[in-house]
């Protein structure tokens, strides 16, 4: 049975999210195509569909809308996230790539996410990236603002420092629940920089973005790759699930976001429920990402 993670009182997501980064890169972009992979989560228990304006060339939130139908708005909790503007899609004028967490930015990037993906309320909102020229009182107050308005039922943020988060809480009313952060066996560096210890310690579980490693793990052929694959082969299951589980056996309470157009391998994500990811194998595979033993 899949875990569910609460953030606060109204809302939980399920342990594992699946990111739809990649959705408008498949060939077939079909409503029908997509259904079969959203099926394919909830089959597992995986009910949380990760977004963000920007996926697709700002098109990805629309190719999810229009497969969504009454009965999949019901079961489903949106994530999605703003802030970066790059010279594509409606943006296709811009000068160059920026942030912009400006509050007409934020309530713009909320109605238009709304509209796309054809639903009433944003579970989750995440500012995607610090913005160096962020206004926190502004941006928190926006922030504020639409979930005081209801379009948006909680926020946090993606790819922030332990002081970009306090800086931007700050001047807010609203908790920030989440913190998405690049966390792998590939990118491990957030278990001892400190980003998963401030969360863990203040009880605010993590989303891991890229958590196979942008797929390098799945054809690393180096001492990581065979550790995956003794494990793998110990537990019937692939390296992704090995990989999975590894984030999985962290007390953080870390939600891995699977990102994948192949629907076989969506029906595979549960599969690292099943890891027995013993403290043992979890430093086996530690030493390997790291190239040599602990200190």
């Amino acid at each position: 049975m899949m875990e569910r993670i609460t953030l606060q009182p109204d809302l939980s997501l399920s342990r594992i999210v699946y990111g739809m980064w990649r959705l408008g890169d498949d060939q077939d972009t079909s409503p029908r195509n997509v259904q079969a992979k959203i099926e394919a989560c909830l089959e597992q228990g995986i009910t949380t569909m990760d977004q963000a304006d920007i996926y697709g060339g700002y098109m990805a939130e629309e190719v999810m809308g229009a497969a969504l139908t009454p009965e999949i708005k019901d079961r489903i909790e949106v994530v999605t996230k703003c802030d970066i503007v790059a010279p594509m899609g409606r943006y296709a004028d811009a000068p160059l790539k920026y942030y912009d967490t400006s509050r007409a930015h934020i309530l713009a990037s909320v109605d238009h996410s709304l509209r796309l993906m054809g639903i009433d309320k944003i579970d989750l909102l995440l500012i995607h990236r610090p913005d160096p020229l962020m206004d926190h009182h502004e941006t928190g107050a926006a922030l504020d603002e639409v979930v005081a308005s209801g379009k948006v039922r909680a926020v946090g943020v993606s790819n922030f420092k332990l002081y970009d988060w306090t800086l931007l809480q700050s001047a807010m009313k609203t908790k920030l629940v989440t913190n998405q952060i690049e966390l792998s066996l590939g990118a491990h560096e957030a278990f001892t920089n400190g980003d998963v210890a401030y969360l863990q310690e203040r009880g605010i579980p993590p989303m891991a973005w890229s958590p196979l490693g942008g797929g390098a793990l799945m054809t690393a052929d180096d001492a990581l790759g065979r550790a995956m694959d003794a494990i793998a082969a110990a537990e019937g299951v692939d390296r992704a699930a090995v990989a999975v589980a590894w984030l999985l056996a962290h007390p953080a309470r870390i939600m891995p976001v699977m990102g994948t157009n192949t629907i076989s391998r969506i029906k595979g994500f549960s599969d690292a429920l099943a890891v027995d990811m013993t403290r043992t194998r979890w430093f086996e595979l530690y030493t390997a990402a790291l190239g040599d033993e602990v200190p």
